[in-house]
């Protein structure tokens, strides 16, 4: 084995997981340095953990962070892993903390909302467990059959239902954490782990969601719950151009719906290889170019008043209603596109591409500025390198429980990851970075939900972090994690202890 991870480590190991639950052969290793976001295969056993652990209590997942804190031990949390940002996967070897095992429920409270889990459960069969109680948890990621409720703790998660039910943040009550020095801490708003808002001391549960696996490992959360909806409202509408559907994505969003789970637009190089590439879509006239979807969630009575402003809205502002047809499969394959985008076109001809998003937080008035930039930047690099395509842009109200303000804004980007090579890789790394930079120009966020921790954007991370924030997060890093074992080279926080050396 390479790396800090000697056989005296690995023998620690088993004697706290067992022979069984840790994983020394390259190919148990090797797939935990996978994450969906593009990925350097040339580099890939480079990039391998030294051995993977799979803990199952909290007791378990303390011993092991003593253990590498101890012997100063790279160590990195996992779950499901099907975050495109790849904040789960090892930069410098060490342990892999594979939490998938711990996914028991410990507690459904009919009485007070809540249910208490281990993190690891998968939110799919979350809602099944849930469902006999007529309540559910509404967390909605384009990747829910996949996607784990640690790993939504972990990248802050933003979600599809958001303008109705909120997201990550919003939906946690509270949670048990292990630090990296292996104290196990609770986090919520202050009280007790069932209390939704506090108003004595810091609100510490946020410092807590969106830490990428730099901060430690959560064991166990306590989550919100909510009244299974009676009735779902999805409608497409047609627009002649981006700008017409841009127009009239505000009166949809600012409609004061308590109802509205989000609202969307689809530019026209999206609706494009909708048309082009996507089996889930029903096309529509070359007169098509731009679409605004709407979705409202709730009581029978609530969304058949809303359907009705919905659609008079979409009459007002010229949109053509696409069908009940193509609204409800449209809408019912929102998590199918997660994993249906393993096909494209590199120039003219099909090929086995992933798929890869660049998302950023950007206000509703410099919109058209960012999809004109994001689309010079995409296309420049289409034409220059075989391995891209553009597959166009979306923009996805973004405010918890109202759909004004700013929008999470997407551009989809086809890659040919088989043929990667380091040039390749790099044009990839600085189209991020070039990306990136347009979302700051704009006043926004690198990020909306997925994070910057990869090359390319990681670098911008400070530029927008600015005015001292940035700082605070190097000082809170040392002092939580003295040794930088907990996912070391994530976020740029190596620069804490690079200072401290300095300072010396």
């Amino acid at each position: 084995m390479s790396g800090t991870v000697t056989r005296e480590a690995v023998s620690e190991l088993v004697d706290v997981c067992g022979e069984r639950r840790v994983v020394v052969a390259p190919q148990g290793r090797l797939i935990r340095a996978m994450v969906p976001a593009p990925f350097p295969f040339h580099r890939w056993a480079d990039e391998a953990p030294d051995v993977v652990v799979l803990p199952e209590t909290t007791d378990e997942v303390v011993a092991i962070v003593k253990l590498a804190n101890r012997l100063r031990i790279p160590i990195v949390p996992r779950a499901g892993a099907p975050g495109v940002n790849g904040g789960a996967k090892p930069m410098r070897g060490g342990i892999v903390v594979d939490t998938k095992r711990m996914n028991k429920v410990l507690e459904v409270d009919t009485t007070d909302w809540t249910v208490t889990i281990q993190p690891s459960i998968n939110m799919l069969k979350l809602n099944e467990l849930l469902a006999p109680y007529g309540v559910w948890y509404p967390d909605d990621p384009a990747s829910y059959p996949v996607s784990i409720v640690s790993g939504r703790v972990g990248t802050g998660g933003w979600s599809l239902l958001g303008s109705r039910y909120g997201h990550v943040r919003d939906n946690v009550i509270s949670m048990e954490f292990v630090l990296p020095t292996g104290e196990v801490i609770e986090v919520g708003q202050g009280g007790g782990r069932k209390i939704r808002h506090s108003s004595t001391g810091y609100r510490l549960k946020d410092l807590f969601l969106g830490h990428q696996g730099t901060l430690g490992i959560v064991t166990e959360c306590t989550l919100e719950l909510y009244p299974r909806p009676e009735a779902e409202f999805p409608a497409f509408f047609g627009y002649p151009s981006f700008e017409d559907g841009y127009r009239a994505m505000q009166p949809f969003c600012r409609s004061n719906l308590a109802t509205l789970a989000g609202v969307i637009l689809f530019d026209e190089r999206k609706v494009e290889y909708l048309r082009r590439d996507d089996e889930a879509y029903i096309p529509e006239p070359e007169s098509l170019r731009s679409i605004v979807a709407v979705a409202a969630y709730g009581s029978e009575g609530e969304v058949a008043a809303a359907r009705d402003r919905l659609m008079r809205i979409g009459a007002e502002t010229g949109g053509r209603y696409l069908g009940e047809e193509l609204s409800e499969l449209d809408w019912a394959s929102r998590h199918d596109r997660y994993a249906t985008p393993l096909h494209g076109r590199s120039r003219s001809r099909a090929v086995h591409m992933s798929w890869h998003c660049e998302d950023a937080a950007i206000t509703y008035s410099q919109l058209p500025m960012v999809k004109r930039r994001w689309h010079e930047i995409a296309d420049r690099y289409v034409a220059e390198h075989e391995v891209f395509d553009n597959w166009g842009m979306f923009f996805y109200t973004n405010n918890a429980y109202k759909g004004w303000g700013d929008f999470l804004v997407e551009i989809d980007i086809g890659v040919w990851e088989q043929r990667f090579d380091e040039r390749s890789w790099q044009a990839w790394t600085q189209l991020k970075r070039e990306i990136a930079q347009v979302s700051l120009d704009a006043g926004g966020s690198i990020s909306a939900c997925h994070g910057a921790t990869r090359e390319g954007e990681v670098d911008l991370i400070p530029v927008e972090l600015k005015d001292g924030q940035f700082d605070l997060m190097l000082k809170l890093k040392r002092l939580l994690d003295p040794n930088n074992v907990m996912n070391p080279g994530k976020y740029l926080l190596d620069r804490a202890y690079e200072e401290a050396e300095r300072a010396r």
